[in-house]
C-alpha cells in the first residue's frame, strides 16, 4: 500500500480527537463490562483473550454478542481471543472496532478485514516481528485505524527485563503510526492497579516518547491517565501564544521574546489547545 497522504497542517487540526483511555473488561463478566461503561474511560474493550479462562471463551463471546446486539453510548472494542470469533461479533450494531492481538504479518490484516469489513482495526504488535513490520502492519489495509504494543508478550518475547529495554520499539511503534497517518499510539496496560505513582511516572515518560493516552485495567487507573496526558495549565498559555503570534501567517515567526518558532511548532500548538479543549 503507497504511503498515506494528508498529514500537514489542516488534516491534523480537522482530525477527530483520539480517545485518551481505553478500559478493559473481562468478556466473562457481563456486570463489570456494564460498570466500565459508566466508569467515564472514552472506550471500553471487552476482552475474549487473556482476561477469560480457557473453559470460560465460548461463554464469554456469547455474553459479549449479548451486550453488543445493541447499541451504547460509550464506544465499545472487542480484543478477541480467535479470528473466529469475529462472524459472530462483526454486524452487531453496539460494535465500534475489533482489537486484534498477535498480529505479525500485513496479510493477517487482509484475513480479519475480509470476516469484518468495515469494521475498524486495532493490530497488537506482541513480538519481535511484529514490531519489525509495524509501518507494514500501518498500512495494511483502509480498515486499520490504529496501532498498538502488547508490552507483556513483547518483553517476554524479546527477554527484556527493564522497563527501558522496551524504549526502541515504543518509539518505533509510534514513528510507524505518524508515518502511515495514524493516530498516536495509545500505551500498553499498567497491570499494577495499585501502583498509582508507578503508573503516572510510566504515563509521563510514554507521553515524552510520543503516545497518547493509556489502556487500563481498572477504573481507578482512569484519573491518573488523563492527569497525565491533558496539557498542564503552563503548557496550554505557551500555545495559546504560539497560536496568537502565528495567526494567519505561514513559515517560521519570531515570538515577544526572540524566540523563532517554525510550523510544525505552529501546529504542535494547535494540538494542544485542542487536547485542552477535552476539558472546557
Amino acid at each position: 500500500m503507497s504511503p498515506p497522504s494528508g498529514t500537514g497542517d489542516a488534516a491534523d487540526r480537522s482530525r477527530p480527537a483520539a480517545p485518551l483511555t481505553w478500559l478493559y473488561a473481562p468478556g466473562d463478566r457481563p456486570e463489570v463490562v456494564r460498570k466500565a461503561l459508566v466508569s467515564g474511560a472514552d472506550v471500553v474493550i471487552v476482552d475474549l483473550e487473556d482476561a477469560v479462562a480457557p473453559h470460560r471463551k465460548a461463554y464469554a463471546l456469547d455474553a459479549t454478542a449479548d451486550l453488543l446486539a445493541d447499541p451504547h453510548p460509550v464506544p465499545i472494542h472487542v480484543r478477541v481471543h480467535t479470528p473466529r470469533d469475529i462472524p459472530t461479533l462483526a454486524l452487531l450494531p453496539g460494535l465500534h472496532g475489533l482489537r486484534v492481538p498477535k498480529v505479525t504479518h500485513a496479510t493477517d490484516i487482509d484475513r480479519i478485514a475480509e470476516l469484518a469489513p468495515g469494521l475498524p482495526l486495532y493490530p497488537l504488535l506482541e513480538n519481535a516481528l511484529a514490531v519489525e513490520h509495524a509501518y507494514a502492519i500501518a498500512t495494511a489495509h483502509p480498515a486499520v485505524r490504529g496501532i498498538a504494543l502488547g508490552e507483556a508478550d513483547l518483553r517476554a518475547d524479546l527477554g527484556v527485563r527493564e522497563d527501558s529495554g522496551l524504549d526502541w520499539p515504543r518509539g518505533r511503534v509510534v514513528v510507524a503510526a505518524r508515518a502511515a497517518g495514524l493516530p498516536p499510539p495509545a500505551q500498553s496496560v499498567h497491570p499494577d492497579i495499585a501502583d498509582l505513582e508507578a503508573l503516572a511516572a510510566g504515563c509521563a515518560r510514554g507521553r515524552a516518547l510520543g503516545f497518547f493516552g493509556r489502556a487500563a485495567v481498572h477504573p481507578r487507573q482512569l484519573p491518573v491517565i488523563e492527569r497525565a496526558y491533558l496539557p498542564t495549565p503552563e503548557e496550554i498559555d505557551a500555545a495559546r501564544e504560539v497560536v496568537e503570534a502565528a495567526g494567519t501567517e505561514p513559515g517560521a515567526l519570531a515570538l515577544p521574546d526572540g524566540r523563532f518558532v517554525d510550523a510544525a511548532v505552529v501546529q504542535g500548538a494547535h494540538r494542544v489547545l485542542a487536547l485542552a479543549a477535552r476539558t472546557a
